[in-house]
């Protein structure tokens, strides 16, 4: 954003205007671009001279390493600068090359056919998505997907404390669930995933969701995290079970394969019958049963005659 310099006392005014744009991220990158010119330009110019030596006077290769140093130098402090154009183009890559792929498609399109075949190509681009469920749901998932990646961003830079520079994490890419989207995220120095755990209900409320879980996503980096970002519940859905489409309302209870007792019929249970064997006794004795029903011998009884033979029960 750019804002104009306020009058100056003494009626002085003040000429052009301040382009500000993420004010921390750009005297960082501009200390960094120092660093980076002074230390390529003394090693590069070293190696440079060290090795020109074999071939030129050594003045004459001193001088050759102190240019090349210098141009490898500016280079790196070219990039350096430019870095926060760079990772802004980064955020928007996507964004920009589905534009470019579009605006370049119309563009065939409509050099090489009729208005007609324009339009009904248009239809049937946009239209066929819009009017099949799944393809639409697929546009919208993918589409929620990028949404994300910059409310993620929009927490990093407002409210999440970043480190000392103003570098804000890194974000790779999002691929959606079945309850929301996932996104990977490459922490800075100065983040942590623990750090993050008490503001998940903030990112919940900035990426327009119900939850956010985040978890690590590699046992030897902790600075590679993931963000499970959920917006629906899918296990209160209701599904319709596939056994409905497999039983012939048509056909009777009976003759239906399905069909399985829930009970037992008692009355309809046939009660067994145990003959017991008979053995003949002498006379004045007492018959015994030698089983009973589960086929165990019987026990003595307390209450036999006390003239039974032991020999008959043998």
């Amino acid at each position: 954003m750019s804002k104009s310099s306020p009058r100056r006392r003494f009626g002085g005014k003040s000429t052009g205007t301040v382009t500000v744009i993420e004010a921390r991220v750009h005297r960082s990158s501009a200390r960094n671009a120092k660093v980076a010119f002074v230390l390529t330009a003394i090693i590069v110019g070293g190696l440079a001279a060290v090795v020109a030596t074999s071939y030129l006077h050594p003045i004459v290769a001193l001088l050759l390493g102190a240019l090349i140093g210098v141009l490898t130098g500016g280079l790196v402090w070219l990039l350096v600068r430019v870095w926060p154009v760079i990772r802004l183009l980064w955020w928007w890559s996507t964004e920009i090359l589905l534009a470019v792929l579009l605006l370049t498609g119309w563009v065939h399109l409509a050099n090489h056919t009729s208005t007609l075949v324009t339009l009904v190509v248009v239809a049937v681009v946009v239209g066929v998505p819009a009017g099949i469920p799944k393809l639409r749901r697929l546009v919208i998932a993918w589409s929620w997907c990028l949404i994300v990646r910059h409310r993620l961003r929009v927490c990093f830079a407002q409210f999440i404390i970043a480190n000392q520079s103003g570098s804000l994490p890194l974000i790779l890419w999002a691929t959606p669930t079945p309850v929301g989207e996932r996104v990977w995220v490459y922490l800075r120095p100065g983040l942590s995933a623990k750090d993050l755990e008490g503001r998940l209900d903030k990112i919940a409320v900035t990426c327009h969701a119900s939850t956010v879980l985040i978890e690590r996503a590699s046992e030897g980096n902790a600075a590679y995290v993931r963000f499970d970002i959920k917006r629906r519940e899918v296990l209160t859905a209701r599904v319709n079970p596939p056994l409905v489409d497999v039983i012939d309302p048509t056909a009777p209870a009976a003759a239906s394969p399905l069909t399985a007792p829930t009970a037992l019929d008692l009355p309809d249970v046939e009660t067994p019958t145990v003959t017991l064997p008979t053995q003949a006794k002498p006379a004045g004795k007492k018959s015994a049963p030698t089983t009973t029903a589960n086929g165990s011998k019987p026990a003595a009884s307390s209450s036999s005659d006390a003239d039974d033979d032991v020999s008959d029960w043998i």
